[in-house]
């Protein structure tokens, strides 16, 4: 006989409808909280990622099953089995997002919608599985909730978040990991720059990079940073505090460290400035703090009320060409931006034995880089609205 199934008639046989794997969901969130909550460190005693919230949001994915019911427990160790695909092939992605008191006292987030889009992108290119990160955000708001004693109520200060998806497949072979460990973690944070708004100095570096066409640049990956690693060291040696990565033949800029790289240039025809970053070609991290400064420094009501004039530009320049702008007088401010530093302005720029000297300024920061700051730094702690970029933890 024929037996009707979703796939139409099938001639004597049964078909067995495969149940798919559950999709991350938020309304299965489990709480248990810490019978021993740890003791707040003081705001000035803070040093970014030394210290750890009370607890963690962790959810696993199975093949057959799917996404395990999500749970805030307390902060602790995770169990790993030696071979997991996270530790041999470096199946690592990661975000990294702040939380901020309001003065209504509420925990907000800086444009986490940002976060999540990013997030879903760096999985999807090491393939590991697919998650909502909207549902994923419903929960980060919770965590946030359940551990807002720990934000810092102190202006320059947040609760640095960190979500993470490892691969967990347990099988030595360079295979896509079917298994995947999902978890959040927290780490009240000072500056991110002990010395504050004191300038950076830069080494510009050609013979190693942080990214290539074709790469994971544009992806916020856990490979991208070990690389970056030995360069550091010999930047420090050499009397800088953070590598300018170059890259090709004629010496593109790209990024600052782990951060994004702008600078502000006087035009010839003093037709104001010119606000100029890297493209995203796909060797650019897309920074939130990034889109952030391009988009307020193209905002109309911004320059009126900073009296600025300015032009913003994605677009490619070299080492050269820091050094025609230097040599022009018009090479005003040089700004590392990212979501820990938010933004540090650069003093010096080391290349092939010599420096190129940036303006110094009394703020410690230059007029466009630090009206940027302020504006981005009021936005997240809730002190002023733009466009709905601080969300509420409700």
């Amino acid at each position: 006989m024929a037996i009707e199934t979703n796939g139409g008639a099938l001639n004597g046989s049964v078909s067995h409808n495969k149940v798919a794997p559950a999709p991350l969901d938020a309304s299965k969130l489990k709480i248990t909280l810490t019978d021993f909550p740890k003791s707040l460190q003081r705001p000035e005693e803070l040093r970014f990622g030394q210290t750890y919230s009370d607890h963690m949001l962790i959810v696993s994915f199975d093949p057959v099953t799917g996404w395990s019911t999500p749970e805030i427990k307390p902060y602790g160790p995770l169990s790993l089995e030696p071979s997991s695909s996270c530790f041999q092939y470096c199946t690592n992605v990661f975000e990294g997002m702040k939380a901020y008191v309001g003065p209504d006292g509420k925990p907000r987030l800086f444009r986490p919608e940002l976060n999540m889009r990013r997030l879903e992108r760096s999985a999807g290119r090491f393939v590991l599985p697919p998650f909502d990160g909207d549902e994923l955000l419903k929960m980060i708001k919770r965590f946030v909730q359940i551990d807002s004693r720990w934000i810092p109520n102190r202006e320059g200060h947040s609760l640095y978040l960190r979500p993470t998806i490892i691969g967990t497949r347990t099988a030595l072979g360079v295979m896509a990991s079917e298994s995947a460990m999902l978890y959040v973690i927290a780490t009240p944070s000072g500056p991110y720059f002990p010395q504050g708004l004191r300038p950076i100095s830069l080494l510009g570096v050609k013979d190693t990079v942080r990214a290539w066409p074709g790469g994971t640049g544009g992806h916020k990956v856990g490979g991208n940073y070990a690389p970056g690693l030995l360069p550091q060291k010999i930047a420090a040696e050499n009397g800088y505090e953070q590598v300018l990565w170059l890259f090709g033949d004629d010496n593109r800029v790209t990024e600052a460290g782990v951060m994004n790289f702008f600078v502000i240039v006087k035009r010839e025809n003093d037709d104001g400035l010119d606000v100029i970053t890297p493209p995203l070609n796909g060797t650019i991290l897309p920074g939130i703090t990034r889109d952030s400064c391009l988009a307020l420094a193209s905002s109309p009501s911004f320059q009126e009320s900073n009296s600025f004039r300015l032009h913003t530009h994605e677009l490619e320049f070299t080492m050269a060409d820091l050094a025609e702008w230097s040599a022009q007088g018009r090479l005003l401010e040089a700004l590392s931006v990212g979501t820990a530093a938010i933004i540090a302005s650069v003093d010096r720029i080391g290349f092939e034995g010599k420096d190129i000297t940036l303006p110094s300024y009394k703020a410690g920061m230059g007029p466009v880089g630090w009206a940027l700051r302020e504006k981005i730094v009021a936005i997240q702690e809730g002190r002023e609205e733009w466009e709905g970029w601080s969300v509420v933890c409700d």
